[in-house]
């Protein structure tokens, strides 16, 4: 699971749009016919309390596609290729007017000390999915700081279950929806909201808070968003 492509729909016109169950049945459907998919996360928002952070209003449909090779994923996205399933008159019509953006990211993934997740007994998992659209001052400065100090903090939270930090690649693809260029996303994952809500409540937020202050300039601010988080296999 080298890499990632992500798509996100979010409200911009205070309009009150919620995906319906039967456009993400949809989704679910096509992404797992996806041909070189390893697995996917399809996201609707969630709702929990940050000490540091301001609440901001999360995408309403998100989804993460993994890929081994670059050249899969750029396949699945070609002009003819599978993935242009999901713009097609009808998919997510529950969600039309929606900003859709999208972009393709590798995956660096760190160490949890307890990486199993029960879905049978907590439902779906939780994820905390972090945006940094930058830029930085020194791009080489700020990724090499991030990756040598952030995720090894994010390991004390209790009850995480993964760790990414992905960082931005030049790509093909052709769904059309808006492409952007964050310099940077982070996710995490914990079995529910409740276990999310905890984590961020607990001295690890704190120690996050302080290694914050240490990060290199960079512009853009950031965005924090609780996301329930569906796992698509093949």
């Amino acid at each position: 699971m080298r890499f990632a492509y992500f798509a996100f729909f979010e409200n911009t016109d205070g309009s009150q749009l919620a995906v319906s169950k039967a456009d993400v049945e949809t989704v679910a459907e096509i992404v797992r016919l996806t041909p070189g998919l390893t697995s996917a996360n399809l996201y609707a928002p969630e709702t929990t309390d940050d000490m540091f952070n301001e609440k901001e209003l999360p995408p309403v449909f998100g989804m993460q596609l993994y890929f081994n090779e670059l050249t899969e994923l750029e396949e699945a996205m070609a002009p003819a290729g599978h993935l242009q399933q999901l713009a097609a008159s009808g998919v997510l019509s529950s969600i039309r007017g929606a900003r859709a953006t999208q972009q393709a990211m590798y995956v660096r993934p760190f160490p949890v000390d307890d990486g199993k997740l029960d879905t049978e007994k907590n439902g779906n998992p939780c994820s905390y999915v972090v945006h940094y659209t930058g830029p930085a001052e020194d791009l080489n400065v700020w990724l090499h700081h991030y990756v040598s100090h952030h995720p090894q903090v994010m390991r004390t939270f209790p009850g995480i279950r993964q760790i990414e930090v992905l960082s931005r690649i030049d790509w093909c693809g052709f769904l059309p929806w808006e492409r952007v260029n964050h310099m940077q996303r982070n996710r995490v994952m914990f079995d529910s909201p409740a276990a999310l809500q905890a984590a961020l409540r607990s001295p690890a937020r704190i120690a996050m808070r302080e290694d914050f202050k240490t990060f290199p300039p960079f512009e853009g601010g950031n965005s924090h968003y609780p996301m329930e988080t569906q796992i698509i296999r093949p």
